[in-house]
């Protein structure tokens, strides 16, 4: 079986509220969660130490089990990564 390539494999969360993140075909996207942080079911984001404990779980970042965000909305919504900044 394929996996999809909006599959995240691995997440690296970041201090101004962006996610690096590595998918299944091996892109490298940024996402941007500030615009998330306005949401009441994902308030709990807005505390910084909370946010960086993002992680990996079944092909998505996730913070708790009733927090996450779907892969396909990261994929889609994410940007190339470039720069020094996330290398």
């Amino acid at each position: 079986m394929i996996t999809p390539a909006w599959v995240v494999k691995e997440v690296q969360p970041k201090q101004d509220y962006t996610l690096l993140l590595t998918f299944a075909d091996g892109t490298k996207k940024v996402y941007d969660a500030r615009p998330l942080l306005d949401k009441a079911i994902y308030a709990q984001l807005k505390n910084i130490t909370f946010f960086l404990r993002a992680k990996v779980e079944c092909g998505t970042v996730v913070w708790n089990d009733d927090i996450d965000i779907a892969p396909e909305h990261l994929y889609e919504y994410s940007k190339t990564a470039g720069g020094a900044i996330y290398d």
